[in-house]
């Protein structure tokens, strides 16, 4: 892939014209491998005014776009988790290390030490970061309950289940059955969550998103368009994390 000014160029086997995409961080055009670079900086020089636009509609969603994610991490915010929002309470602690625990609310013991040596913001940062590490845990959790649900009535059994921090994905299958998720989904409704799982397990039998796929994923998951639904609709503000 190659620069060309303030876009990138992507060649592509299968395009048989170009085509631009403008995303959030970047304006990229998709060419035909033979496709001479003159040829293309002419497409767009061409297409300046439609790609201002589509950028400025891009960002005007950006803008708008809201956090699941309380804007501090202090006494009394709301913490997202599996679709509901619950209290944060801040305890002091004689602990080394900021611990979470979470029953009907989550609770940040912080150790006393840590009061004294940051200042708010900093000590929002490590509660924050706190609180993503639980999450994650918390995620390994919820994504080994539901496989050990589902696999074993559909013999989907993956090699490993991995829970990573992805800007772009909430999942994947690799060719070894290895699945990764997006810790993100902890904060997504517990059926979201459940939906995702499932849909990467069914690509253990279906390496694909053809209808013998959806065929699958709706044996397993019936309404599974409604979480589909849920993820296109908060997906955004879901990626933004805490």
């Amino acid at each position: 892939m190659s620069q060309q000014e303030n876009y990138q160029i992507r060649r592509s086997q299968r395009a048989q014209r170009a085509r631009i995409v403008v995303t959030a961080d970047k304006v990229e055009v998709v060419a035909p491998l033979r496709m001479p670079e003159k040829q293309i900086q002419q497409f767009m020089r061409a297409k300046q005014t439609w790609i201002e636009a589509a950028k400025n509609k891009v960002q005007q969603h950006v803008d708008n776009i809201v956090s699941f994610a309380p804007d501090s991490y202090q006494h009394g915010v709301k913490i997202p988790y599996l679709g509901k929002k619950y209290l944060l309470h801040i305890e002091i602690s004689q602990q080394t290390q900021i611990r979470i625990e979470f029953s009907q609310s989550f609770i940040a013991y912080v150790p006393e030490k840590f009061k004294k040596m940051h200042n708010e913001s900093a000590l929002n940062e490590q509660i924050r970061l706190a609180l993503i590490n639980w999450m994650g845990q918390a995620a390994a959790k919820q994504a080994l309950k539901v496989t050990d649900q589902f696999a074993p009535l559909y013999k989907l059994r993956p090699r490993s289940i991995s829970i990573k921090t992805q800007k772009s994905r909430w999942g994947s299958c690799g060719i070894h059955n290895d699945i990764n998720l997006n810790w993100l989904l902890i904060l997504a409704p517990a059926e979201v969550f459940e939906y995702v799982v499932i849909h990467e397990l069914c690509h253990l039998q279906q390496r694909n998103h053809s209808a013998a796929f959806w065929a699958l994923v709706a044996r397993h998951c019936p309404g599974y368009q409604l979480q589909r639904r849920w993820l296109k609709k908060n997906g955004a503000s879901l990626m933004l994390g805490l």
